[in-house]
């Protein structure tokens, strides 16, 4: 009997494509020859190597028309046992619809972001656990895997290890904690001036410095650590995936809100102290049980981003955040 063909699709972004890989894992345990073609963007492509789940990565730009041709004609070309839209979105399920392949697997109209996104799908789930992974799970098991989730190890690309590696030594960095302080949209952050005096604070009690890791266009989030972090001197980082995934891989922990970097570092081991308000660590946060999760008692779950602080987010305490990384970090008090 043929080994099967699964079409994955998971464009983006980097934590959901990380919450993506039990489920797939499930698929690769459950069918260790098939075909697993996993459909992303170009900016994930090493992000999902890294996972070695993938028989092939087609990385493909949604937003360009030629990109999008090609790739219908090569998914027309090809016979598939199914396809397993895991993003949920009009432009992922419209994709495998476009590319002729007949069986669709994808969220039910319960569960998907987008009103009307599951008239695409040939069978739709209704998801009856909370977290994201395990509901990704439950599309691996209608697939026809034994398990919906299972375990899986990132490889960190060894250029990327020494690089950062040389860098560290530059800045006589061995042992450190990263902040991540952004998020995608302001409202789910942590002010950045707590985190300034978070630095101050294990860097004194802990005789720790923090990396700063921001993304394009939070430069501003940096500077304001650094000038509140009282002397700590924490080094502001903003690099490559692959060079960032050796950061996190060698970190003693992390602290972050509901960002791609958080869910990256949980994946790569590394202890994490996970900041949340407007969205729900149940449906989003760290799926590990060790970590450490903050949120305000009576949040009300919402994804409209604005540009301030979510009030929730104002309740998280600079010396609970402390006391909350020494524990992680096996520090007694």
């Amino acid at each position: 009997m043929a080994e099967p063909r699964f079409l994955v699709v998971r464009l983006g972004s980097l934590g959901d494509i990380v919450h993506t890989f039990p489920a797939v894992s499930a698929l690769r345990e459950s069918f260790p020859g098939a075909e697993i073609v996993w459909l992303t963007h170009p900016r994930w492509k090493l992000l999902v190597e890294s996972s070695n789940l993938a028989s092939q990565i087609w990385a493909t730009e949604t937003r360009s028309i030629y990109s999008l041709r090609k790739l219908i004609k090569d998914l027309r070309n090809l016979p598939w046992d199914a396809a397993i839209d895991y993003q949920g979105l009009w432009k992922s399920a419209g994709l495998a619809f476009l590319g002729g392949i007949k069986r669709r697997i994808g969220f039910s109209s319960e569960t998907v972001r987008e009103f009307g996104v599951s008239i695409l799908y040939t069978d739709k789930v209704h998801c009856r656990t909370i977290h994201i992974a395990d509901q990704n799970g439950e599309l691996s098991l209608y697939a026809g895997a034994r398990n919906p989730v299972t375990q899986f190890t990132l490889h960190v690309p060894q250029a990327s290890d020494h690089e950062m590696r040389e860098h560290l030594q530059e800045h006589s960095l061995t042992r450190y904690v990263v902040l991540s302080p952004g998020g995608g949209w302001r409202s789910k952050c942590w002010p950045p001036e707590r985190f300034g005096e978070l630095s101050k604070m294990i860097h004194e009690s802990l005789g720790l410095r923090c990396v700063v890791n921001y993304g394009p266009g939070e430069e501003d989030l940096a500077l304001a650590i650094t000038d509140c972090s009282g002397g700590a001197a924490p080094l502001p980082y903003n690099g490559s995936l692959g060079t960032l995934m050796a950061l996190l891989r060698n970190a003693a922990c992390i602290i972050a809100g509901d960002t791609g970097p958080l869910h990256l570092a949980i994946a790569l081991g590394t202890p994490a102290v996970a900041l949340f308000g407007p969205t729900d660590p149940a449906r989003n946060g760290p799926y590990r049980t060790d970590d450490i999760v903050f949120r305000a008692p009576g949040v009300v779950r919402t994804h409209r981003r604005m540009d301030e602080v979510h009030p929730s987010m104002l309740k998280i305490q600079v010396t609970d955040v402390f006391d909350a990384v020494r524990r992680r970090l096996g520090v007694p008090s």
